[in-house]
């Protein structure tokens, strides 16, 4: 049985790992990196670039290359380009493919299992709109479990000791809070919060705000409307964060940057700490409701915490850590690397799933009890949205409620589905609606509808309906509008490998087109050297080869080679490699 990989599909940064030796081990990318960017470009001439080669090319790319698709996760947002709109599902799944190759040239085998991490606040479209992005990059998604979760695994993997634990997690889109119960074998989650759209693409964008502001007013042009311009912007706003980490201030400088007319920009600023703090600080304050939301839903008081950890980038930014003591009066624990630790607890979570022998203690395995993190509810009549499942319920979950009719002799009846918090079903996020028909005839609110909600442990939710007067009984999918179809799922899987395959032959056409011009420069070599000796027959046919060679070079399509146009090419280089071997030896 092959290796089961933990994935952290992050906003910003995307990590992988595995279990070697009974502990988690980072499996590095094709450049050594730890993590990849999680970023996917399309080149003109029909390439996919994953991770920090598109990073390379973003600048001169940028309306071709896509970033932060998470925090689109679950909705109808589309990028489009060369005339082919792409899910977030699909821009995921090329991340996830490039993880899973990753994976699979450091064990050296095929990789098929795995573990994907989501923020605690993902709704039921968003995790299974995870859960396609992984089916469709070839992956069988053992299960989907929350980032912190996951990061109080890796943690619980050092120390099993049972307490109660805070994990923040500010990662580049997105911000959880949950705390979490360590005992006898168990992790349990009690409650979880969050804000799906806040992190540290946030605070970088409030930088890069503030810079185009100065130079709007320095040189009098809007550099945001420069695409170019906008993302060296962006890139000098992310990398200044980053080392106010550690310092009081930043050197910005960013050579012709734009121009003003004939004269080119070359901009020069030092952005200090406290700058950045005072630009960010309703950011960081932000995190403060969540954490006590997750309190008060878990019922404990800050004081009897043992530990919080941080998961996250964004949470090495001194003026978050320092929010963190004040919430709760603990200094952050830095016991696990907070990129690191959430692929970590996922290939952990994976090899018990999978059957490994990794451990918690010495006499048991790894339970894992989460949450569902928003509350479920069915619109009712005057639009309310009647409580069916409280948030911070533990997983999974099975619940039935009996429904009726509204009017008399109705033959259907449509159930919405919402989750959120909100009393009035507007208000809160529709996951999903349902009709169900064949209802016997009966007056308003005589029929007995008995409507089943499973939440399985990925937090994905199923529901079944069942007419108690006829028996009759329906399984019914929710099809929420930013859900794909079955249909749509299958079309990208064939698409991800039409794509792999012709992404194969590309490789192989570049490693040929080499052989090729290699093998005409040495023909047109050992025709000069032997020029006295070689026979005009074989003068004429080595002349006939390098044409035939030159011309199948010259008609090459790359999205349009097959197998048989490579093996035409490769038949055409030996032919003339045979020939020039013939005509040198002549004398």
């Amino acid at each position: 049985m092959g290796k089961t990989i933990g994935i952290d599909l992050g906003t910003t940064n995307s990590c992988v790992a595995v279990i070697e030796g009974g502990s988690p081990v980072i499996i590095p990318n094709e450049r050594g990196g730890r993590t990849t960017p999680s970023v996917v470009a399309f080149t003109k001439e029909g390439e996919r670039l994953v991770g920090d080669t598109a990073v390379r090319q973003f600048v001169t790319n940028s309306a071709r290359t896509v970033s932060s698709v998470k925090r689109h996760m679950g909705t109808d947002w589309r990028f489009t380009v060369d005339g082919k709109a792409y899910s977030p599902q699909e821009i995921s799944s090329i991340i996830l493919a490039k993880l899973k190759k990753d994976a699979e040239n450091y064990l050296g085998e095929p990789v098929t299992d795995a573990v994907i991490t989501v923020p605690a606040y993902f709704n039921d479209i968003q995790r299974q709109a995870t859960k396609d992005a992984g089916r469709i990059a070839g992956l069988n998604v053992l299960r989907i479990i929350n980032e912190p979760t996951s990061a109080a695994l890796a943690y619980g993997l050092d120390n099993g000791a049972p307490q109660k634990i805070m994990v923040y997690d500010l990662g580049g889109g997105t911000f959880d809070v949950s705390i979490i119960e360590i005992g006898e074998g168990v992790i349990e989650v009690l409650a979880t919060n969050g804000d799906n759209h806040l992190g540290g693409d946030d605070f970088d964008g409030r930088i890069t705000d503030r810079l185009a502001e100065i130079i709007k007013k320095e040189y009098r042009i809007d550099v945001m409307g420069d695409p170019a311009a906008r993302q060296r912007l962006r890139e000098a706003a992310e990398k200044a964060k980053k080392e106010l980490s550690s310092v009081q201030s930043a050197y910005i400088v960013l050579p012709y940057l734009s121009a003003n007319g004939t004269v080119p920009v070359n901009f020069e600023y030092t952005l200090t700490r406290a700058e950045f703090d005072s630009l960010t600080e309703d950011l960081v304050n932000r995190t403060a409701v969540p954490v006590r939301n997750a309190l008060t839903d878990a019922g404990i008081a800050a004081s009897e915490l043992g530990k919080v950890i941080l998961v996250g980038g964004s949470t090495r930014i001194p003026a978050v850590q320092e929010k963190v003591r004040q919430l709760t009066g603990l200094i952050p624990s830095r016991n696990i690397n907070p990129d690191e630790c959430v692929a970590q607890g996922a290939a952990a979570q994976g090899e018990t799933l999978s059957g490994g022998a990794l451990t918690l203690y010495s006499e048991g395995g790894i339970l894992l009890l989460d949450v569902t993190p928003l509350s479920l509810s069915i619109e009712t009549v005057g639009g309310v949205a009647t409580r069916l499942v409280e948030r911070n319920t533990t997983l999974p979950i099975h619940y039935s409620q009996i429904f009726s009719t509204a009017a008399p002799y109705q033959r259907s009846v449509e159930i919405n589905v919402l989750q959120g918090e909100r009393p009035m079903a507007r208000d809160n996020k529709s996951i999903g609606k349902f009709r169900l028909n064949g209802i016997k005839k009966a007056p308003a609110g005589v029929p007995q509808i008995e409507v089943t909600f499973d939440i399985d442990a990925n937090g994905i939710l199923k529901v079944s309906a069942r007419d108690l007067d006829t028996g009759r009984e329906q399984s019914i999918t929710i099809s929420g509008n930013e859900r794909m179809s079955d249909e749509e799922i299958e079309q990208a899987i064939r698409d991800a490998r039409q794509y792999a395959a012709r992404d194969g032959i590309r490789r192989s056409l570049f490693e040929i087109n080499a052989e090729a011009k290699r093998a005409i420069s040495e023909a047109q070599g050992a025709m000069e050297k032997e020029k006295k000796t070689m026979a005009k027959t074989e003068k004429k046919e080595i002349k006939a080869e390098i044409s035939r060679l030159q011309k199948l070079l010259a008609e090459e399509k790359p999205d349009k080679m097959t197998e048989s146009d490579l093996q035409e090419i490769r038949d055409a280089v030996s032919r003339l490699r045979a020939h020039t071997e013939t005509g040198a030896g002549y004398e």
